[in-house]
């Protein structure tokens, strides 16, 4: 007996190396499923705290800042929804309180001095 696996010995520690993997497999596509439910939940419930401190008109301009920028739209979109759960918003912002507070939370612009020569 020279200590290798036979053919047969091979053949079933490639089914039981077999089925460990897909097991870890559908354990691993359970948790992504579980993930991508949780980030939809926070999705839904983040949408209806908007529809519920914003008028159309607010919520409307809200969704175009995020269209063309996305980074500042997010960062508004946590302000608003910062003030909401400390019970900071009287009542709903509208278009106008939407209008002030972009203008308060707008990034810096950055100026660029052109030297010609």
């Amino acid at each position: 007996m020279s200590g290798e696996p036979t053919d047969e010995e091979l053949e079933k520690l490639r089914e039981e190396k077999m089925e460990q993997l897909q097991n870890q497999a559908e354990e691993g596509g359970d948790q992504e499923e579980a993930r991508q439910a949780q980030r939809e939940q926070r999705e839904a419930q983040k949408k209806a705290m908007l529809r519920q401190h914003l008028t159309d008109e607010a919520r409307k301009r809200l969704n175009t800042l995020k269209m063309s920028k996305p980074q500042h739209g997010e960062k508004v979109e946590q302000q608003v929804l910062a003030l909401a759960q400390s019970g900071r918003i009287q009542g709903k912002i509208d278009d106008e309180k939407m209008k002030a507070l972009l203008e308060e939370l707008k990034p810096d612009q950055q100026s660029f001095d052109i030297q010609r020569r």
